[in-house]
């Protein structure tokens, strides 16, 4: 068990945690809760796909001590005051739990405007989510122009050649986007106001309109160590819509799967270094990918790892999904391990309807067979012709995986800051942002600095971190090769984040789409896992499984 609850914690970031008000799993705990515990990932304690599994009780800080509605809405406010809750009413049918394809049809009906449907989802945000008895806490920022931009989308309709024009996306907050800071979560970087990052280009490229900043796990949840998931000084608590203060958020993406789940954006951009989207779609009933690393360009993003790191999108359902990681691809020549991709705009969106399950084989670990919404989807994919093969899993782990992230980040983070950071802001290094936080430290950290500690210990060097790098990656891909290439199978089929760590390590895809909700209503995913750039693939399988299982609910409190 000891072995077990490190190595969840150290999937955070990949994962997820229980840190809640009061604990999820009782003493007295269902059945399926401890069919669940016994079916989390339990490899090597190095692996910080485990991050996050601490039981929290108590929050020690709910609201951000640095943020409050009126300094987000300072400058949109003026230009809300004619959006009426008449409006808000006529407009739902239109917009709430609606698709982006569906969306665009209502707008290009008449229906509504681009202007229109931003102050929708401006509107939601400033009910739901601060200082009110239903707060998430789930945005960060907002963009000032974005109302401007919203009516130049209307003028300029005629010209949209991609579905995602003029769909408000808020960003994970360590992504640079232009007239917002990117703080990570964290005060020291409460002025980090810095160009596009280079997928924000892309976006806005294809039209996409930026609404926002989403709140994190400060500095993606490879800081504290000892906090809940979803906290961050600037940002503070993110909470569950499916059950606030109860169940977890999931880190580190948390306002990302949570505005997503609220209806607060039309689609959502998280990051991953190893769960970080898979554990907060997962657990907000949400679809997140994780892509090959390198399909998406990590310039202007907060680095914990370049070895590992990569954006994603999380979205509503897996068309969502399709349209966001078609607007966001490219090469990036910045970016060491960018890809150069032969296939033109629309690949990931073509031809998605015709998906079919039929004759697809997948793996399936015997060990989660027992867990009872990943029975009953297995029995969806039968239903729609695939075929289920059981496996054993490689007996492999994850050596020196937390040692890997510490010499990265003690090497990338001074990059990002002398190439893509504010350069008014004088602190460059983790030690040099450590002794800042220890000038405010009951408000800058109120869990502590842990693991930003054991980076600044770690005195791995260049050759050392060489070798990591090729077994992390070796036994990443011989996880999933094995049983691929033994058994003749086209994916992996997993839960939430649970393998999240072999993922990253092989640099694999990772797509993870609502499967159900336990007896306490907490959400659960069925994690698709492919080979080297067959996120397409995964898109198909995911959508088809979606429309045989029908299973996403809304949060019944924020309707």
């Amino acid at each position: 068990m000891r072995y077990f609850l490190l190595f969840l914690f150290f999937s955070c970031f990949l994962s997820c945690k229980n840190d809640t008000a009061k604990p999820v799993v009782k003493d007295e705990s269902s059945q399926e809760d401890k069919v669940t515990e016994k079916l989390k990932p339990a490899d090597d304690k190095n692996d910080i796909s485990a991050i996050s599994t601490k039981d929290f009780r108590e929050f020690k800080v709910l609201d951000s001590k640095y943020l409050t509605n009126k300094d987000i809405w300072s400058e949109l406010a003026s230009e809300m005051v004619d959006f009426t809750e008449e409006d808000y009413e006529r407009l739902k049918p239109y917009i709430l739990e609606q698709d982006i394809p569906t969306i665009q049809k209502s707008i290009s009906d008449g229906y509504l405007s681009y202007e229109q449907l931003a102050k929708f989802y401006l509107h939601r945000i400033k009910v739901f989510d601060r200082e009110n008895p239903k707060a998430l806490n789930s945005v960060i920022s907002l963009n000032p122009d974005v109302l401007k931009q919203a009516k130049a989308m209307d003028f300029n309709k005629s010209n949209a050649d991609h579905p995602i024009y003029g769909m408000p996306i808020l960003l994970k907050d360590n992504i640079n986007a232009s007239n917002m800071p990117t703080t990570a979560g964290a005060v020291a970087l409460q002025d980090n106001y810095a160009e596009d990052a280079f997928i924000v280009k892309q976006l806005k490229s294809k039209g996409a309109l930026i609404l926002g900043k989403a709140n994190l796990s400060e500095w993606a949840y490879f800081f504290c160590g000892d906090c809940p998931s979803g906290y961050s000084a600037i940002g503070g608590q993110t909470l569950n819509p499916y059950g606030r203060r109860i169940i977890d958020t999931g880190g580190s993406s948390s306002g990302s799967g949570v505005s997503v789940a609220a209806n607060f954006c039309a689609a959502a951009v998280g990051s991953e270094t190893s769960g970080s989207i898979l554990s907060p779609a997962s657990q907000n009933s949400a679809v997140g990918l994780k892509p090959t690393v390198g399909l998406l360009s990590r310039s202007g993003i907060v680095p914990i790892s370049s070895t590992l790191d990569t954006a994603g999108p999380i979205t509503k359902n897996v068309i969502d999904n399709a349209i966001m990681l078609d607007a966001m691809f490219g090469e990036d020549t910045s970016d060491s391990k960018s890809l150069m991709i032969l296939w033109e705009s629309g690949f990931y969106t073509s031809d998605l309807e015709q998906s079919s399950l039929q004759g697809k084989r997948f793996g399936a670990p015997k060990r989660l067979l027992s867990d009872t919404l990943y029975a009953q989807a297995l029995e969806v994919l039968k239903q729609q012709g695939a075929e289920i093969i059981e496996i054993e899993e490689q007996q492999l782990g994850l050596p020196n995986f937390l040692r890997l992230l510490n010499i990265d980040m003690k090497n990338d983070l001074p990059q990002y800051m002398a190439n893509y950071a504010n350069k008014d802001i004088e602190w460059r290094t983790v030690s040099d942002i450590m002794e800042f936080n220890i000038k405010d430290s009951i408000n800058s950290m109120p869990y502590g600095q842990k693991l930003f500690k054991g980076i600044a210990e770690d005195r791995g060097d260049a050759e050392f971190l060489e070798r990591i790098k090729d077994t992390l990656k070796l036994n990443g891909k011989q996880f999933f090769d094995v049983p691929m290439n033994t058994q003749n199978l086209d994916g992996f089929l997993s839960i939430n984040n649970y393998h999240a760590g072999f993922a990253a390590t092989a640099e694999y895809p990772a797509l993870t789409v609502p499967m159900g909700y336990t007896e306490e209503g907490v959400p659960k995913g069925l994690t698709f896992i492919g080979r080297r750039l067959q996120e397409k693939m995964l898109l198909q399988w995911a959508y088809a499984y979606e429309k045989a299982a029908n299973i996403r609910v809304a949060p019944t409190a924020y309707n």
